[in-house]
């Protein structure tokens, strides 16, 4: 008996009506492109749910428990268990910023629940692609969640604060397997269709450290390296750290890293900012002036890693950011 492969493009107009109307659009663009890198690696993902409004949250919230209502409607179900501590509001799904996923069967017809190699692999592929995954939360893992949250908190979104993401769909590629993949030749876009606060990065890179890196408004390892070496240069002139100055994180550089606050100014604040916004936390504001903006966007960026949310970035954030 012959199984057949389930298509590609099964699997995108599956996920595509999964996350619905009201997803973002480079979330939306993430998930898809992640399903088709994936697919390129014989992994079949399958998105299984995407936004998510008020109502459809305070549903999946009642059940399990007794007498809960939102909006005037009851939504209490104790017929099924708890599935979820998040009261409407409180989840990335209701802005639009989140998505699930699951493995499928190669044939398309089953999902595959068992968390293994190609649920990490694909998980390693959205985390290329600017996704935070549930799996790397310390306290609850959540295996098949991804999001973007732009560093902004539930009480933000509430008050209607908008998040800004940032595509990386055509400017990082994804990560490395431990068998080396062929090269897949794909179609760039121009050099000006890139995200201008990335250029502006590229550009203040280049000028202080000499980077010559490509000014083209996407983030790959050329600019991570770039923004390393800036780093480095920084510790060796403010701290006397005598480090090679090569854009390759290890332990000299992580031992040497400050910790860096709320009211710090400079160009290692620069630095912090501009690799929090590279990774899809906004500070509001790439100045090197560490106000309440970049305090913000470095407690979401560690809850996001699963470290002490603290506001203070030591050399725990600075190896989630560079490592």
């Amino acid at each position: 008996m012959i199984t057949l492969t389930v298509k590609v493009e099964t699997l995108l107009d599956r996920s595509e009506k999964n996350m619905g109307s009201g997803i973002h659009p480079i979330v939306k663009e993430s998930a898809l492109e992640m399903v088709k890198r994936a697919y390129k690696e014989g992994i079949f993902v399958q998105i299984s749910a995407g936004y998510r409004s008020m109502y459809e949250q305070a549903k999946l919230y009642g059940q399990g428990r007794l007498g809960y209502s939102y909006g005037g409607l009851n939504y209490s179900d104790l017929s099924k268990p708890i599935v979820t501590y998040a009261m409407p509001g409180q989840s990335y799904h209701n802005y639009g910023l989140a998505i699930d996923y699951f493995i499928v069967s190669d044939d398309g017809k089953n999902a595959l629940w068992t968390v293994e190699a190609k649920w990490r692999r694909a998980a390693a592929i959205g985390k290329s692609l600017g996704f935070t995954w549930g799996g790397d939360w310390s306290i609850f893992k959540d295996y098949p969640h991804l999001e973007m949250t732009g560093g902004l908190s539930y009480s933000q979104l509430i008050s209607g604060v908008k998040p800004i993401l940032i595509s990386k769909v055509n400017g990082t590629p994804p990560p490395k397997t431990e068998v080396e993949l062929p090269d897949i030749e794909e179609e760039m876009p121009p050099k000006d269709s890139g995200n201008q606060t990335i250029k502006t990065i590229q550009s203040t890179l280049n000028r202080r450290y000499q980077a010559k890196i490509d000014v083209d408004g996407f983030y790959g390892p050329n600019t991570k390296r770039a923004l390393i070496k800036g780093y480095q240069t920084e510790l060796n002139k403010q701290y006397g750290a005598k480090l090679n100055v090569d854009g390759v994180w290890g332990p000299r550089t992580r031992d040497a890293s400050p910790n860096v606050r709320e009211g710090a100014e400079g160009n290692i604040t620069y630095i912090l900012q501009a690799a929090l916004y590279l990774e899809g936390f906004n500070p509001r504001g790439i100045d090197g002036i560490f106000g309440s903006g970049t305090e913000l966007a470095v407690k979401a960026y560690q809850r996001s890693a699963g470290i002490s949310a603290d506001g203070i970035v030591g050399e725990n954030t600075f190896s989630k950011l560079f490592g």
